[in-house]
């Protein structure tokens, strides 16, 4: 059964969406980046490159099947969507920032009836009440940061990664409204009728991250060694041993291991004699 999915057509998300789709196997062609809507090569996903903004909304009303977008983004929309998975990108957080020149460090300071600008008008207004502030929320399709010294607003609600954006305007953050991250959506009626399509293509993606800070190291080890190697590799329910023909006093071990982990690992199988030591990247891992 085919599943339609959509993915950010730009901005922060959509580089590394497209990325994550390309490694799991989801062959989009080769001139997919001029084109709205590509069926991928021998598979049943249509894949559709639209607003990140706009993705909640697609997936609540049936549109789209399965959608990549921001935990902002999708709280903003205020839709019954369901989350399938996080995808440990696009981190960044929601945050309330004002003027340093206004004296504003805390939520204590805030005044009732100060003048917010953002592009989280439902999110910002739900923060607020949830502070006993009453506040006017100006909604905004453009950079929040400019609107204090345009004399627009007093404070801002805007979307902060490291805080340079903040700083080189003059603002500080107050307080933070979320943390948000991209992440993989859905809908009950989606997954009633399509759960094991959508399955596929989610544990496709999962298989890529979790290949990625992993390796597949391969050594030749003596035989009377075997068990300090299995304390040094411990692997994904211990190293696979295997026989070398013509060899009775070395065996091959192989086994997947963090990235962090390899430097420490040869140099570990190298004191014990270990021989004919490589690794090797991970395309997909499927644990």
């Amino acid at each position: 059964m085919s599943i339609k999915m959509a993915v950010p057509n730009k901005g922060r998300l959509n580089e590394r969406a497209i990325e994550l789709l390309l490694k799991s196997g989801i062959d989009l062609g080769e001139d997919w980046g001029r084109k709205l809507c590509v069926t991928a090569k021998d598979q049943d996903v249509e894949i559709m490159f639209v607003r990140a903004q706009d993705i909640p909304a697609f997936i609540a009303t049936g549109a789209i099947d399965i959608g990549i977008t921001g935990e902002d983004l999708a709280a903003e929309s205020g839709y019954k969507i369901k989350k399938l998975t996080d995808l440990e990108f696009g981190y960044c957080r929601l945050s309330v920032a004002a003027p340093e020149s206004s004296g504003i460090k805390s939520m204590n300071d805030v005044p009732n009836g100060v003048k917010v600008a953002t592009t989280f008008p439902n999110l910002t207004k739900e923060f607020f009440k949830s502070k006993g502030k009453k506040v006017t929320v100006i909604e905004i399709s453009g950079a929040a940061e400019i609107m204090p010294y345009l004399g627009i607003s007093d404070l801002i609600v805007d979307l902060v990664a490291t805080g340079s954006t903040l700083k080189t305007n003059r603002l500080a953050e107050v307080s933070k409204v979320m943390d948000s991250q991209a992440a993989v959506y859905s809908s009950d009626a989606a997954l009633k009728k399509k759960g094991s399509e959508i399955g596929d293509v989610v544990a496709s993606i999962k298989s890529v991250m979790a290949a990625e800070d992993r390796k597949y190291l391969m050594a030749d080890v003596p035989v009377n060694k075997l068990e300090l190697v299995e304390d040094i590799l411990p692997g994904i329910g211990g190293p696979t041993v295997l026989n070398i023909a013509g060899n009775d006093e070395m065996v091959a071990v192989h086994v997947v291991i963090l990235s962090k982990d390899v430097y420490k690992a040869v140099n570990d199988l190298k004191r014990l004699g270990a021989k004919g030591i490589l690794t090797l990247s991970i395309d997909r891992l499927v644990e």
